[in-house]
């Protein structure tokens, strides 16, 4: 049993440009992020994904429409949700971003933990493996997605997920591959 997985980010939000934690707040793509939700479904064309599933957020639906929506069936799953920030939502992102181990197991104020990030996504992982054998799905999505991933699937703990993030070093790439044996 195996599942492969290629996991994409959304594009540049408005929110992200002015540096403010968007949370469960739909998020709206900025100019940039439309170009980059356009390109990154041109940079991928020659691979091929059985399916789409992305966050139910709006910036997540859009960029997957923008980058796959001519091509593939796109299924919305609110567990590929990013984290509740609570009361840090549409905050500055450096109020919380240099203490994120801080809520691996204790919530946002009024919001969720890593851990509760890592359950939802353990979820879909097992909605995967019962739905999805022997294909290739693509995940449109947010950060705490893939760092629970980086955790469920390579084994890394949260605060190596944290401190190795690709964020850290705006080190982007067009897709993360993971396998779900």
């Amino acid at each position: 049993m195996t599942v492969k997985i290629t996991y994409f980010v959304h594009g540049t939000t408005i929110d992200n440009v002015q540096d403010l934690a968007t949370g469960w707040s739909p998020g709206e793509l900025s100019e940039l992020g439309i170009r980059q939700a356009k390109e990154l479904g041109k940079l991928v064309s020659k691979k091929h994904f059985d399916v789409v599933f992305c966050s139910d957020l709006k910036r997540a639906v859009d960029s997957a429409e923008l980058g796959f929506g001519n091509k593939y069936k796109i299924i919305k799953d609110k567990r590929l949700r990013e984290c509740n920030y609570g009361d840090f939502t549409r905050k500055p992102s450096d109020s919380f971003k240099t203490k994120m181990t801080n809520y691996v197991d204790k919530s946002f104020p009024n919001g969720e933990s890593y851990k509760d990030v890592e359950k939802r996504m353990s979820s879909f992982l097992d909605f995967l493996k019962k739905n999805y054998d022997g294909k290739h799905i693509a995940i449109v999505a947010h950060q705490a997605p893939q760092l629970a991933l980086d955790v469920l699937l390579k084994g890394k703990t949260w605060k190596q997920a944290i401190d190795e993030d690709w964020r850290n070093k705006k080190a982007w790439r067009p897709g993360w591959d993971y396998v779900l044996k």
